[in-house]
């Protein structure tokens, strides 16, 4: 019985580890910039829709009557953020990655000048 009991354990603990390898195999590829447009592009179709996923559940939140509109504007958001993405596909050199309020992204990196 404890025998059946061990492995049982240390079966139910497999998926565990496996779960903690697999973030740490999407968080190796995630530390990689993409190089290529088609490697662009399936990293700004995950975010849209990752996007769109998020927007409609902030929609759910908000009261019945400003729930359309709310859904509507994250549905046109998505819409285009798809059509940004296939931009990318198409290796388009204006199409680039922007912030959250719509500028293009000047830097990616925080410099400090310290003075002796």
């Amino acid at each position: 019985m404890l025998v059946v009991a061990c492995s049982l354990g240390g079966a139910l603990a497999l998926p565990t580890v496996a779960q903690a390898q697999g973030d740490e195999a999407s968080l190796s590829r995630g530390a990689v910039p993409d190089a290529t447009p088609q490697q662009r592009y399936q990293s700004a179709i995950r975010e849209a829709g990752g996007g769109l996923k998020v927007s409609l559940e902030e929609c759910r939140a908000m009261p019945v009557a400003e729930r359309k509109g709310c859904e509507s504007e994250a549905r046109a958001r998505y819409q285009a953020d798809m059509a940004a993405a296939k931009a990318l596909l198409r290796g388009d050199p204006s199409a680039g990655p922007v912030n959250i309020t719509g500028g293009p992204i000047r830097s990616t990196e925080t410099v400090y000048v310290v003075k002796p």
